[in-house]
């Protein structure tokens, strides 16, 4: 049950009908597992926290260097050399101190990655690596808690939903095979600052969605950005029927 507090931070989603009262519990009752706090992770984890999360994992083993800041706003100047986790969760709480926050400051794999995402409503990736990618869409579609997937690379940036409990649904795996580039990253090739803005709040408006029930998700269609150009398209996305990792 909300509090007076609660209910004046809230109150704009709860005047919309199709949220109410009762999607800001649901908000409020939901844990959200979050990979990455760079660029994506930035908007992703604030918007989130704002939004009346109740439960934040962060993961992230990094420290806050210079060449962060020009597009990772969840951390300062005054951060420089401080892991990531750290100030993220300091910056996050001072948005919501309601939002209770676990931080993992290490790699997470194998059967820990397994147990966070069973205990996770919904998986964010907001990482920078295709192993990291491929990793959580196996844990996806294996413990079925859906997985709201980011990118963003020079101009472009694309975002999409996974949700393995739908069967008809792809999962990363049907998008990419064994032969993507290993070395598509933002260090060697860099990005415009906002794009990471974009996605990010794209993905966290997903996840809100997807928590609330409501709307239509970006499940099966591949939202791409050119903001060099300013160009929106969409590619529909289909279950691929050799994927080794949903169709096994």
């Amino acid at each position: 049950m909300m509090n007076d507090d609660q209910l004046l931070r809230y109150s704009r989603h709860m005047m919309l009908p199709e949220i109410d009262a009762g999607g800001q519990e649901k908000l409020n009752a939901a844990r959200v597992l979050v990979i990455g706090l760079g660029g994506l992770g930035s908007p992703v984890s604030i918007y989130l926290a704002s939004a009346g999360i109740g439960q934040l994992v962060l993961v992230d083993f990094d420290t806050v260097d210079i060449s962060n800041l020009q597009r990772q706003i969840l951390h300062t100047t005054q951060d420089m050399g401080r892991p990531k986790i750290e100030s993220a969760k300091q910056h996050l709480q001072a948005i919501n101190p309601d939002v209770h926050i676990e931080c993992i400051d290490h790699v997470l794999q194998g059967e820990a990655l397994c147990n966070e995402a069973i205990k996770a409503d919904v998986i964010v990736d907001a990482s920078d690596n295709f192993q990291t990618r491929f990793a959580l869409n196996e844990v996806s579609v294996k413990t079925k808690t859906p997985l709201v997937s980011g990118a963003a690379i020079r101009f472009e940036g694309q975002v999409t939903v996974f949700d393995p409990r739908d069967e008809t649904s792809p999962c990363y795996r049907c998008l990419y095979g064994d032969d993507v580039a290993a070395q598509e990253t933002c260090t060697a090739n860099g990005v415009m600052a906002p794009l990471l803005g974009i996605i990010g709040s794209i993905q966290a408006n997903e996840t809100l969605k997807l928590l609330m029930r409501i709307g239509d998700t970006l499940q099966g269609k591949l939202m791409l950005l050119d903001v060099l150009h300013m160009d929106w398209s969409q590619a529909i996305l289909k279950k691929d029927p050799a994927c080794p990792v949903c169709n096994n």
